[in-house]
Parts: C-alpha cells; sequence; structure tokens
C-alpha cells in the first residue's frame, strides 16, 4: 500500500464526533463482526490510527466503518474505531451512523421505523423518529447491563475516602456520586477530571476485583464518571466521562448512560417505567429508560436499558493516506511524553 483513499460522512452525536467510513474500507473475513473485527484489528489497524489520530484525527476523535449487513434479518454492519482501539460498541457511534445512514440514503430498513444493526458485541436493535428528511432521534437497546458493585470506599489521594459504585453498560464505570469530598463535576475543570480520571481508573485496577459475572474476558476499568448537578431543570443528572488516558466524552456517553441508568435502577433511585435525561459536560443529553428486567447466568438482577439521542451530519470528507508521507499512519502526542522517571528528574 502507498496510497489509499477513504471517503466518510463527518459529524457528531450530541457534541462527541462521529467520522463514518462510507467507501474505502477493506473487505473483512469472519462470520461475525466480532471475528471480522479481530481480522480488522490484526491487518489494518493503520486504518484506524490514520483516520482517528493527528494529523486527519485528534485525541478526541471517535468513528465507524459501514458495511453490509451479515444477517439477513440487519440492515447494515458497523465496526468502531477510535483513539483507543477497534471497540465491540460504543452507544453515541451507533446512534450517529444510524442517523447518517438513514439520512444520506445509505440504508432503506427493512421495517419502517426500526433499525437493525450486526456489531462486535452483537445485533442492536434501534427505533428512529423521521422529520421530514432529517431524523430527529434515534433509540437503541444495550446490551444487559447491571451494578457491579456498590458503595466501594477507596482511598483517591487526590480527594480522600470516597465512596464510589461500579456498574457496566457495555463497559465499566466506576461512578463518583456527589459527597462530602466530591462536591460536583460542575466544580472542577475538565482537565483536572481528566487527570482525576486516570488516577481513578489506576486505583481500582489495581485494587478491585472488576469482572463480567458471565464473561471473564471482560474485565478492568479504562473509564471514569464523575456526576454533578445538571445545566437544565429538565434534566436528573450530570456527568463527565472520561476514557482512557486523554478523552473527555462531549456526550453524555452511550454505554456509561446505560451503566448509570443500570446503578440507580438497582438502587430504587429509577422506577422501571420512569427516564433519566442524562446530561454531559457541554449540557447535551441522551435520555436512558429500562427496557427490560432480567438476570444473569449467576442470578444476580440486570437490565437492558435504551438509549435515546440525536445526531447531526456536518460535512463530508475524503482522505488520503499515503505511507510515503511522514506520519501516514497517525501520531499522538502520548507517544513522545517524558517517562515519568524523566519528568521527576527534571523537576
Amino acid at each position: 500500500m502507498t496510497r489509499h483513499v477513504f471517503n466518510s460522512i463527518e459529524g457528531h452525536t450530541e457534541g462527541m464526533p462521529v467520522r463514518m467510513v462510507i467507501a474505502g474500507a477493506p473487505a473483512l473475513n469472519g462470520r461475525t463482526m466480532s471475528e471480522r473485527r479481530e481480522h480488522f484489528m490484526a491487518d489494518f489497524d493503520w486504518i484506524r490510527r490514520s483516520l482517528m489520530l493527528e494529523p486527519r484525527g485528534h485525541s478526541h476523535m471517535s468513528g465507524t466503518i459501514f458495511y453490509p449487513p451479515l444477517r439477513a434479518d440487519s440492515d447494515f454492519s458497523l465496526l468502531f474505531i477510535e483513539t483507543s482501539g477497534c471497540l465491540p460498541m460504543c452507544g453515541h457511534a451507533t446512534l450517529g451512523s444510524i442517523t447518517f445512514a438513514l439520512e444520506a440514503g445509505l440504508i432503506e430498513p427493512k421495517v419502517p421505523g426500526t433499525v437493525v444493526v450486526d456489531v462486535p458485541a452483537g445485533q442492536i436493535h434501534a427505533t428512529y423518529v423521521r422529520d421530514g428528511d432529517k431524523v430527529s432521534a434515534v433509540r437503541f437497546t444495550n446490551v444487559p447491563s447491571f451494578l457491579l458493585h456498590r458503595d466501594l470506599l477507596l482511598d483517591f489521594p487526590p480527594l480522600g475516602l470516597l465512596k464510589v459504585d461500579i456498574a457496566y453498560g457495555g463497559n465499566f464505570y466506576p461512578i463518583v456520586e456527589v459527597q462530602a469530598n466530591f462536591p460536583g463535576c460542575e466544580h472542577f475543570s475538565p482537565q483536572q477530571l481528566l487527570e482525576w480520571g486516570r488516577e481513578m481508573q489506576d486505583l481500582v485496577n489495581r485494587t478491585v476485583d472488576v469482572v463480567h459475572p458471565e464473561n471473564p474476558a471482560i474485565r478492568g476499568v479504562k473509564h471514569c464518571m464523575w456526576t454533578g448537578a445538571p445545566l437544565s431543570a429538565q434534566s436528573q443528572g450530570r456527568a463527565v466521562v472520561i476514557a482512557g488516558a486523554s478523552l473527555i466524552d462531549r456526550s453524555p456517553c452511550g454505554t456509561g448512560s446505560s451503566a448509570r441508568v443500570a446503578q440507580r435502577f438497582a438502587r430504587g433511585w429509577l422506577a422501571e417505567e420512569g427516564a433519566y435525561r442524562h446530561e454531559s459536560l457541554i449540557g447535551s443529553f441522551f435520555v436512558g429508560r429500562v427496557a427490560q428486567t432480567l438476570q444473569l447466568e449467576d442470578g444476580s438482577a440486570a437490565i437492558r436499558p435504551s438509549i435515546e439521542g440525536r445526531a447531526w451530519i456536518t460535512g463530508r470528507a475524503e482522505f488520503i493516506v499515503d505511507d510515503t508521507q511522514p506520519w501516514w499512519d497517525g501520531f499522538s502526542l502520548e507517544d513522545y511524553a517524558a517517562p515519568a522517571s524523566a519528568q521527576e528528574t527534571s523537576l
């Protein structure tokens, strides 16, 4: 490969970018999108890096690759790509990609008002509302979600003793509610919450056993959720979601909102018939609901949450990836950070 061209639809879901690649992607092997994800990661991760990282992307970039459906009852397939890797599932990117595919005429749903998508995590079912040529809302039902740990007492050096819940909504989230040593996300800068989010992930992974009861391969935390007072009187909560080492979600986060709906339902803070309007750092929102109650294989309680949100197309793009150019497959400034020992020496 010396030169490759990718075409994309550019947009965002409640403020969080979605770059949906619609042409130029490689054919993948596998019976399922999970198997095709493995093929992509093994042979084509340069595509993710080149389209998500600088200079074509940035540290908060997120996207998908549009593929034909794998199953007879599906409308299309998706791979999720972002700066941290090729994910099994991404809520905001699902909402955005369904909106883009409908508005751009890439799909004609088999059942009007319903879209079924093959993704690495399984098959996603969604409904949508049209207002002329615009899709005004999409609502998808997520994977079984649950509260794994409640009221964990963690000695968090920057703030002191904190009470933390850990919930699952497609990813695991330590959820820090407002309490004596944490007055709310609105009292701190995004940069401060990002730094603390990295430290919280590290603390939890060192001290707490976080394992999915049905899939031991899903373990540990790569996210953190700091909560606070909503900006709008119409909302019931607000959260700043930190993903990995450098990403602050501009949206309320689809899997994060799923985890918070599961947490609140498990604690009796959300009725089964209720709706939870969940705000992000910038005040955008998703509406979460309990779509179904169920039990996991170990007998513990869980729910299937539904997440509703809005997305907008902002443009189209053509990207040229040429391996004769410097940084052709992308770079992150973190690649050039000095080791901790060097930083300490320079102080």
